[in-house]
């Protein structure tokens, strides 16, 4: 992992793009309620937000298996994330909102001239109204959904591509995640990688492995490996 320089405003890349749900806006709240409104729907007591936090970075697959054990195999799989998936694009910003410091740095990245853009595993349908209501689909140069290029990460394509329509090369952006897969597709597709800790990260293995260039604690962080 590299160290920090000193923050300034000259660009050292020209490109930021962030996974969305743990890394660029705080979701989880949302994802929350749509899985333990499943499970009050049924008669069962609603679990601990905690306990599910750490789940939301694999959407319905992760919050399922979070909130009744079920994995995709399981029988009452495909009818479960149904219907999570209607509860959640019923209500899909109520409390959802961009972590602290992230809009002071967006902000600073567009007074720079540096394009900043989003990619998420999160499909179009529920990806634009989201940003819409945080009204950030106007100001993000790319957008990148789970089903935008037939791959979802960790595959680089959606990565590439949001590199693509900015005709920027992967070699001078960065892509920040909270989860194992966002860097493997970050580094596949040849970008600098950073790991977002204060966001969910749901998988099994520490932070510290994931092989992320960079780790940030706090959005603000992210000044001074963009400039310097």
């Amino acid at each position: 992992m590299s160290s920090f320089s000193t923050n300034a405003a000259t660009p050292l890349y020209k490109g930021v793009f962030f996974d969305l749900d743990g890394t660029l806006a705080d979701t989880a709240p949302d994802l929350v309620a749509a899985a333990n409104l499943l499970r009050t729907s049924r008669s069962l007591e609603p679990l601990a937000y905690e306990l599910l936090r750490p789940k939301a970075s694999a959407g319905a697959r992760g919050l399922i298996e979070g909130a009744f054990g079920y994995t995709q195999d399981h029988p009452d799989f495909t009818q479960l994330r149904d219907e999570f998936l209607s509860n959640y694009e019923k209500a899909i910003c109520v409390e959802s909102k961009l972590f602290e410091g992230m809009d002071e740095l967006l902000r600073e990245l567009e007074q720079n001239q540096v394009i900043w853009g989003i990619v998420t595993n999160k499909f179009e349908r529920f990806t634009f109204p989201l940003l819409a209501s945080m009204q950030l689909d106007q100001r993000s140069k790319a957008i990148i959904g789970g089903d935008t290029t037939g791959f979802s990460k960790p595959h680089p394509a959606p990565v590439l591509k949001a590199a693509e329509i900015n005709n920027l090369d992967p070699k001078v952006c960065l892509y920040v995640g909270d989860d194992l897969r966002d860097i493997e597709a970050g580094k596949a597709a040849g970008m600098t990688t950073v790991a977002a800790s204060y966001g969910y990260c749901g998988c099994d293995e520490p932070i510290e492995d994931w092989g992320a260039d960079f780790i940030i604690h706090h959005p603000l962080e992210l000044r001074q490996i963009v400039f310097k």
